[in-house]
């Protein structure tokens, strides 16, 4: 298991004013808000940090184009910030058939596919998602992905340009989120992550990723909902930039990752 991308609502000017944009790519991140999907109802645009990536959407049309409908709602409603987490699994069917067997409400893997060219073509790609429910204290869900197969990832990983790895940015190492985690909240996140190691502390949740991704997710109680997330540089241009986009922060450091994402461990060695 290891993160994927994070999708994120923004409003038009993350995607067309020249200076937020330039100022996204002065921290070292080369965003093109010209390229990525998109429909009639809505606009992707991507920044890509190594194998990890933001999925920056804006609604466009109050149908949606064709977006995930419970997104496009939020949106509607005035939410931007983070709407959803993907979790890249190696098995989507047993990840469902062990949260459905626990009880966590979870949407069936199904293919994420769109309605474009005046609704007469239909894109499918080339992976299935499963949704988990929502969270009762904070306004995003976590989501599992599965890509079809090795050629169809290869085939995705050709679209992930220009990346932040040209600048030394490698990847995402953590990511902090806060909010009003309710009883609930934290007994579905200790399910989800069941089988990844976790170390809690003074109200702090903080879960290593399993596999060889090196990857923390850490969950703060908090009043305000924000998410921070750490990213790796081997530029020390770049060290202690950080860019903000609605109730999310990237902070770029070039320290190590075990500096970066282990506090809690660290305190107790």
């Amino acid at each position: 298991m290891k993160i994927d991308h994070l999708v994120v609502n923004v409003d038009a000017d993350v995607q067309s004013d020249t200076n937020r944009i330039q100022s996204i790519r002065d921290s070292g991140l080369p965003y093109e808000p010209k390229w990525g999907k998109g429909t009639r109802g809505f606009k992707v645009s991507n920044i890509w940090i190594g194998s990890e990536y933001l999925e920056m959407v804006r609604i466009k049309r109050p149908d949606g184009g064709g977006w995930v409908a419970d997104w496009t709602k939020l949106y509607l409603e005035g939410h931007r910030g983070v709407v959803g987490f993907a979790l890249d699994v190696p098995d989507l069917d047993a990840v469902y058939e062990r949260l459905s067997s626990k009880g966590i409400e979870i949407s069936r893997p199904e293919p994420l596919a769109f309605r474009w060219f005046f609704n007469l073509l239909t894109r499918t790609m080339p992976w299935r998602n499963a949704y988990v429910k929502p969270f009762e204290g904070v306004p995003f869900q976590f989501f599992f992905q599965q890509m079809n197969d090795d050629k169809s990832r290869a085939f995705m990983e050709q679209y992930m340009v220009p990346n932040s790895q040209e600048a030394g940015i490698t990847g995402m190492a953590a990511v902090d989120i806060y909010g009003k985690w309710s009883s609930r909240d934290m007994e579905v996140v200790k399910t989800i992550f069941e089988e990844c190691c976790q170390i809690e502390q003074e109200g702090i949740l903080e879960i290593e990723l399993s596999g060889k991704s090196g990857q923390w997710i850490r969950f703060v109680p908090a009043h305000d909902y924000r998410i921070e997330i750490s990213l790796i540089t081997e530029n020390n241009q770049y060290e202690n930039m950080r860019v903000s986009l609605p109730d999310l922060t990237l902070n770029i450091q070039s320290r190590s990752k075990k500096e970066i994402v282990n506090p809690l461990l660290k305190e107790k060695a």
